[in-house]
């Protein structure tokens, strides 16, 4: 439901990965994640899309109480082009990619080439360098 909400609103849907299950990072007394990677193209700028992806989160019921704390949805901007952005509502890239393997897994799936603005490493670097060692699988509905 997700993707179909990011395509309506956001963006034309260029690839997508698998969809992994992981453990709960950070707060992990709570139920496993499902973390998916899509790459989408916009016309909108990076704020505009960080908006719109709060509003499609708000929709699909999510509530902000507790950081790291259960949610029924999490809709990250990972990275917008080659930009490097810092503003008080947005960092990009991602400022946790490098250490969240189930995020770099399905990213590698789709991007793994891609050069990572800051850290000027590829993401299949950042993943064979992360010391993540929490359990992603594939998800099997």
């Amino acid at each position: 439901m997700a993707q179909k909400l990011i395509e309506d609103k956001v963006g034309k849907t260029l690839s997508k990965s698998s969809i992994y299950e992981t453990a709960a990072w950070g707060i992990t007394e709570q139920n496993a994640f499902l973390n998916q990677v899509l790459e989408i193209e916009t016309i909108f700028s990076p704020n505009a899309v960080l908006h719109l992806v709060l509003k499609i989160e708000k929709d699909m019921g999510r509530i902000r109480e507790i950081k790291w704390g259960e949610r029924s949805i999490d809709i990250d901007v990972l990275y917008y082009n080659n930009e490097i952005i810092s503003t008080e509502n947005l960092t990009v890239p991602h400022p946790f990619i490098q250490e969240r393997k189930f995020v770099l897994v399905p990213l590698c799936e789709i991007a793994a080439a891609f050069i990572h603005p800051k850290l000027k490493k590829s993401n299949l670097e950042l993943l064979k360098n992360c010391q993540d060692s929490g359990e992603i699988v594939v998800f099997n509905s």
